[in-house]
């Protein structure tokens, strides 16, 4: 391991990447085929979190998951069956990653941005601790809103209102589906995210998720209700574009427990001193610390092309606090 992921590297965190943030969106103009490239195989041709995550999917819809001939009447054994599969699977993601890294203290503060712990005993958390108000919102409003969304979408399709396709007949469009979900997802959440940030919006729903300054696992998915409600209706896409259920239960993972593993407060997992699997994004930490920067995600332009994007520099940082001025002044 270098140096650089074991020591410090700055007053204000305890690691950051190389700074100022690259660029790594694949929408630019001229298309680069050669960044294109790279950006598919880190993403679909080697065992990413991405290709993880639709093994998993997968796995789940043939074994676990009720099958969609199942939901053509709402029943309360199916309903269940899927609630009670998202509990779990939940649970499993954001307990996991939290119990190595803040329990069992796994990797220690290597490649860990911020190096306080998460929070006790202050009375702006729910329950004064960060981590259980963090679960209690992440297993009631958040399990049960994402899994409402998949009941919803299986009905649906299982009654054909909304458009199904199988592999075996349409192949291509089943694997680029795929491809699209994580930036179906980044689009959604850029324009959600923005909303959220309208004061009266930011002030009673918003807020509750940005008490996370300093992130962990079951930050991810602590959201108000009216957030949720916002923020998974990226799985209505299924209503209208044809897809499979394996294409809605990848959406959900991405979605829900993905929420978890972007949240970690670490850049990446190490094993045996190796970065083997892609976690949180110093980007989207950037804006829980700064709030008015970073809206999106580094996979979307939006943030470059708005004026919003804050690089991880100091120059960055004092535009986005002169900015955040200007608009608690209107």
């Amino acid at each position: 391991m270098s140096q650089h992921e074991e020591t410090p590297m700055s007053r204000d965190w305890n690691y950051h990447p190389d700074l100022p943030l690259a660029d790594p969106s694949i929408f630019r103009w001229p298309p680069q085929p050669a960044l294109l490239a790279n950006w598919l195989a880190g993403n679909w041709l080697t065992l990413s979190e991405r290709v993880m995550m639709v093994l998993i999917a997968i796995a789940l819809y043939y074994t676990l998951y009720p099958s969609i001939d199942a939901a053509r009447e709402l029943a309360f054994g199916w309903i269940f069956q899927v609630w009670l599969v998202n509990l779990g699977v939940v649970f499993l993601c954001a307990g996991g990653l939290h119990w190595y890294f803040y329990m069992r203290k796994g990797q220690g503060k290597r490649l860990k941005f911020d190096a306080r712990d998460q929070a006790k005993g202050n009375r702006l958390w729910d329950f004064s601790d960060q981590v259980h108000d963090n679960i209690f919102w992440t297993l009631t409003s958040g399990v049960a809103q994402l899994s409402a969304y998949q009941i919803v979408t299986m009905w649906l399709m299982a009654n054909e209102y909304a458009p199904v396709i199988s592999f075996a007949e349409h192949p291509i469009w089943f694997v680029l589906a795929l491809m699209l979900i994580p930036i179906w997802s980044a689009f959604h959440f850029y324009w959600v995210h923005r909303l959220l940030h309208v004061p009266v919006l930011y002030k009673h729903v918003h807020s509750l998720h940005h008490r996370n300054v300093n992130i962990g696992p079951w930050s991810g998915m602590a959201m108000h209700p009216v957030e949720h409600l916002l923020y998974f209706s990226s799985l209505a896409i299924h209503w209208i574009v044809p897809s499979h259920p394996i294409h809605l239960i990848f959406h959900v993972i991405y979605e829900g427990p993905g929420a978890a593993m972007t949240h970690t407060g670490y850049e990446d997992l190490l094993i045996k001193n190796k970065r083997r699997l892609a976690l949180g994004t110093f980007y989207h930490q950037l804006h829980h610390r700064y709030y008015e920067c970073n809206y999106g995600n580094q996979e979307m332009p939006w943030d470059r092309w708005f004026g919003t994007f804050h690089d991880g520099t100091e120059a960055s940082t004092q535009e986005t606090r002169a900015r955040k001025k200007r608009m608690y002044q209107r």
